[in-house]
């Protein structure tokens, strides 16, 4: 990890406030900067002088006192990452989100109040030690994907101010791009939490709906929003949002999701793209080849690409707007839209009124149609490993928003819209600037629960385009590991090593994923085993036979699985195979797939080879 010493800093500094001037504000920054004895009321001192010296009065509608953040961070005690992983970092929420005795607005002044008490969130991210510096801007009610529609002024984009910022949580993804906090809370029902990262150049994570709870939040609907994390990198995203999530029994929709650490990346994976015909970038031929250097990253990556038509993630995506669920928005601003009309932008008056024209009928059929839709998409997420989507089809002026507020607003959704509804978790990555010198950004989507699994993917992802996040100028630092360790399973999980079909990429895999598996590390047996493939298939399946002599290593993968699947899990393996005890080559045991003796009549030997995928390949070159 790179370190950022006070004593360094002191040879080419005169002062503290000189040194924190250059500090990046990301997690391993600033925590290799306490460890070295910086202190966290100077980082406060310094999260108010680039606040004041940005010059952007649209970010954030409600600072909080600098004394107050001052107390917060005086508070916190001794340097303890371990007990508060986000001990000393600075961040701000979007202002539909509650902060105890601070005005929550939703960017209507007519509707602001005072909170009585911390969002649920809010208050789990106070606990581990991040401190609150104000609240930001969005587009008013949570309704729009440009960051435009607010009566305040609007946030300038970080990376070129004639772009609009990206909403709705504009000043939540601008705060941290211009390197003012370490992260802040968005939300996403449609995008919010990924269009905007993706136009300022940072990460989006919109996690699984219910994963944060939305106990203080102001809903735009109710039944698909999520609070959302914006950070400079993947890992400080992931780290806010494991320290925010938990099952809040007073929030119905909550959901008990697990948050593991992030995993290496595994040798194989599948990933679903739009094809040819159904990729839209609306002429933005920069933006069409930008998707393309990215798919061929992935491939180096790893992935094997799958091209899907993604009509009917279109088709779903059509009805979040142009259906009755603008009816659940309705229902928030129902009192203030019939007392005080003129107190909501027009624009958002007029997106949120066309709820009246449906009828509690037309809600019932667009139920049964998205149900429809459901059918034909849920296989094809099933089919691969993740999603991969460009995040925006192309940019949106401030021109073309005042133009036509309607239209390029629409337009931006193009790949967003549908996530929610089809109950998805996702993250918006920076990749490699494009051709024309503006950011890069992909999205990777997967199913409910496996918001891991995506950061890992998007981790890498990130690594490999190596930009500097945002507008901050910083270099990216290096992903967060262990060093030269294997990783371990956690206390709730249990370590299985896979020898065949159920490897990365390969068809079984889905049997480990499907459960909450995720990859640890390739490995060899110790040369003490010989190696089949059994009789029967497709699927071809293998076996492995510990012998006392003429044995040789074979490649696995280690995967950690929850202990409360395992017995799932269990229950699908057949005979002659079972979980047992494998020897590795350096010593460690763990469990695995072993064969009985009896399982190898009719079998081919294939322990030359050295390993499932070998044979994979070799059996494809005799075809």
């Amino acid at each position: 990890m790179q370190r950022y010493k006070l004593v360094m800093w002191a040879q080419s500094a005169t002062s503290v406030e000189t040194m924190l001037t250059s500090l990046p504000f990301h997690i391993p920054a600033l925590h290799a900067a306490y460890a070295d004895g910086l202190s966290p009321l100077d980082v406060v001192k310094e999260t108010y002088r680039r606040i004041a010296a940005c010059g952007d009065p649209g970010i954030f509608l409600h600072l909080i006192d600098e004394a107050e953040a001052l107390a917060e961070a005086e508070g916190l005690g001794a340097f303890d990452p371990a007990a508060k992983p986000l001990w000393g970092l600075p961040f701000a929420i979007k202002d539909n989100i509650d902060a105890a005795g601070c005005p929550t607005t939703a960017a209507c002044p007519a509707a602001s109040r005072i909170a009585g008490e911390d969002a649920f969130v809010l208050a789990r991210l106070r606990a581990a030690g991040a401190i609150l510096i104000g609240k930001t801007n969005l587009d008013q009610f949570a309704t729009g994907l440009v960051g435009t529609r607010t009566p305040f002024p609007a946030p300038k984009n970080a990376l070129d101010p004639e772009i609009v910022p990206g909403g709705s949580s504009s000043g939540s993804a601008v705060a941290v791009a211009q390197g003012l906090v370490t992260f802040s809370l968005g939300t996403d029902t449609a995008g919010s939490g990924r269009v905007p990262a993706a136009l300022n150049g940072i990460v989006g994570l919109k996690p699984t709906l219910g994963a944060l709870s939305a106990t203080g939040l102001v809903p735009a609907c109710r039944t698909l929003d999520t609070i959302s994390i914006f950070a400079l990198t993947v890992d400080d995203a992931y780290a806010a949002y494991a320290a925010g999530a938990g099952l809040d029994l007073a929030d119905a929709y909550s959901r008990d999701v697990v948050t593991p650490p992030l995993s290496p990346l595994p040798p194989a994976f599948r990933l679903g793209v739009p094809d040819d015909k159904s990729r839209e970038f609306f002429g933005d031929a920069a933006q069409a080849a930008s998707f393309e250097a990215d798919l061929a990253t992935l491939s180096t990556l790893g992935a094997t690409i799958t091209e899907i038509d993604f009509t009917p993630f279109y088709d779903v995506a059509a009805m979040l707007y142009d259906g009755p669920w603008v009816g659940e928005r309705y229902a928030v601003i129902e009192t203030l839209l019939k007392s005080d009309p003129e107190a909501i932008l027009p624009v958002t008056r007029a997106v949120i009124g066309k709820a009246e024209d449906y009828s509690a009928a037309d809600t019932f059929r667009a139920f049964y149609r998205l149900q429809e839709l459901k059918r034909k998409t849920t296989p094809l997420i099933a089919s691969v490993d993740a999603f991969c989507v460009p995040t925006i089809p192309t940019f949106c002026s401030l021109a073309d928003i005042a133009a036509d507020p309607v239209g390029a607003n629409a337009r931006m959704g193009v790949y967003t819209n549908f996530v929610n509804l089809l109950d998805m978790c996702g993250i918006a990555v920076p990749t490699a600037p494009r051709g024309d010198g503006r950011p890069g950004s992909i999205t990777l989507l997967a199913q409910a629960g496996r918001d891991g699994w995506t950061a890992t993917l998007a981790r890498a992802v990130q690594q490999a385009a190596k930009a500097s996040p945002g507008a901050t100028g910083w270099d990216l630092p290096e992903a967060a590991t262990d060093g030269n360790a294997r990783p371990e399973p956690t206390a709730d999980e249990i370590a299985v090593a896979a020898v065949g079909a159920h490897m990365s990429g390969l068809p079984l895999n889905h049997e480990l994923t499907g459960l909450g598996g995720r990859f640890l590390y390739a490995a060899k047996t110790a040369p003490a085993y010989r190696f089949f493939s059994l009789a029967g298939g497709p699927p071809y399946r293998p076996g492995l036979i510990r012998v006392g002599e003429g044995g040789s290593p074979i490649a696995l993968e280690v995967w950690a699985l929850p202990r409360a699947r395992f017995g799932d899990f269990m229950a699908g393996i057949p005979a002659p195979l079972g979980i047992g005890t494998l020897c590795l080559d350096d010593g460690s045991v763990v469990k695995g797939f072993l064969c009985e003796t009896i399982g190898t009549e009719g079998a081919t030997e294939i322990t030359a080879l050295g390993g499932w995928r070998p044979y994979m390949q070799s059996l494809s070159n005799s075809q």
